[in-house]
């Protein structure tokens, strides 16, 4: 079934143009995940939540670079070791050097007298003075401490939840969960937010709108209701999700009958 954008008439599978309104429809796709209808644009699957866009493209086929052949330079011949080939070159049978004549000393010549050695008394240092004494200055008294039962740190928790404008219900979003599921009861996905009763709950259906919390940012979108799902007046389109912020407006069903504003505290 495609859901007309313009007059919110359903059509069937396949159509191009509205039925009621003439208005031409958007192009559909199949879910990869479960095979439900999907509008072509459309971010998730209305039916189960799939994300569309993570589907990743295959990846391209590697290149392979061509092998270059290695150029290696030509080996050069070292010079040949001229000294090597020539006959003793190191000396080896050489004949040994002449010691020289070691001269006589004439004993007409009286010896040399060496003057006597000059002691140096040596100065004895002075020691240095002695440091004087460092006065490490007192410690600084430590600071009075905090009253008891009072935290240092205060840490601000912010709540999401919906008020309900027929009945000024208030409903607080779950914490510890990343899907809240609205509707009413059913065997197959039990409601977070069960709205069956409230007042005019027959046009909100079974499985009708999901809340998910990434982060710090709710998203809400529409999971295939009957009636639609309708923000600040507008049509929430199937498979589609908008960002919430504080004072938007929730309508379950066409009317408005079944309505609620979104708060975060």
């Amino acid at each position: 079934m495609i859901v007309c954008p313009n007059c919110n008439h359903p059509n069937p599978n396949g159509a191009v143009q509205c039925e009621a309104c003439y208005t031409p429809l958007p192009a559909t796709s199949n879910c990869p995940n479960c095979g439900a209808t999907v509008q072509a644009d459309a971010a998730f699957c209305g039916q189960c939540g799939f994300n569309l866009h993570s589907a990743a493209a295959p990846a391209p086929a590697a290149t392979v670079a061509p092998e270059i052949p290695l150029e290696v330079p030509p080996l050069v011949t070292p010079d040949p070791l001229l000294g090597l080939l020539e006959p003793d070159s190191l000396g080896i049978n050489q004949p040994p050097a002449p010691v020289a004549a070691q001269p006589v000393p004439d004993e007409s010549i009286p010896p040399t007298v060496a003057p006597a050695p000059v002691v140096v008394e040596a100065a004895i240092p002075t020691p240095p003075p002695e440091p004087e004494p460092v006065t490490e200055p007192e410690p600084a008294p430590p600071p009075p401490a905090a009253p008891a039962g009072v935290s240092k740190t205060q840490l601000q928790q912010v709540t999401a939840r919906l008020v309900h404008i027929q009945s000024d219900r208030e409903i607080e979003l779950p914490q510890s969960l990343s899907v809240i599921h609205i509707g009413k009861p059913n065997e197959r996905i039990p409601p977070d937010i069960d709205v069956s009763g409230f007042s005019n709950s027959e046009i909100v259906s079974r499985i009708h709108a999901d809340i998910r919390i990434e982060g710090d940012a709710h998203y809400i979108e529409d999971v295939g209701s009957s009636n639609g799902t309708y923000i600040n007046n507008l049509p929430l389109l199937p498979g589609n999700r908008h960002r919430l912020r504080p004072g938007d407006r929730i309508s379950l069903g066409k009317g408005d009958l079944v309505t609620f504003i979104f708060q975060l505290t």
